[in-house]
């Protein structure tokens, strides 16, 4: 029995336990959580809304991650992950780590500008470059797996 056979279904389970977390996330503790804040300081209930908002946006950007690994790790099982419709897959993981990371940078800025206490807008910049981190490795693992890919057809055509 190869590796991916059995790593394969304990990152299935992951998964699961991921995305049934963000969903709860969602619907239940990110609203309440900001609810509770404007209830317990009325000086800032003008931020529950926005909060709410780009929180909600940025576990969304996770779930698409979670989604597009399952789809991925499906293709492995599969032996399809070489094909070209795995590049969709690693586009959306791609596209949700942008989408994040450009959000990340506007809370970046109005915190930075706003803030005075230097603690959370280094937070916010430490989270802005390993984002940023994490998106460059994905645009080098799309190349790779595009190369993977062309060699395959390559490989393909000559037998």
């Amino acid at each position: 029995m190869s590796i991916e056979h059995r790593v394969v279904p304990l990152l299935r389970l992951v998964l699961v336990v991921l995305f049934a977390v963000l969903v709860f996330l969602q619907v239940f503790s990110l609203p309440g959580q900001f609810a509770h804040l404007a209830e317990e300081s009325p000086a800032d209930a003008g931020l529950r809304w926005p909060l709410t908002a780009v929180s909600i946006y940025w576990v969304l950007c996770i779930q698409v991650v979670v989604i597009a690994t399952w789809k991925l790790l499906t293709q492995v099982q599969r032996n399809t992950i070489f094909t070209t419709s795995s590049r969709r897959w690693v586009n959306a993981i791609l596209g949700a780590i942008v989408a994040a990371w450009a959000v990340l940078v506007v809370v970046f800025l109005a915190v930075g500008f706003t803030a005075t206490d230097p603690g959370l807008p280094l937070l916010l910049f430490l989270l802005v470059v390993v984002v940023a981190v994490a998106a460059l490795l994905m645009v080098v693992m799309r190349a790779l797996l595009r190369q993977a890919t062309d060699l395959r057809s390559d490989l393909d055509t000559v037998i």
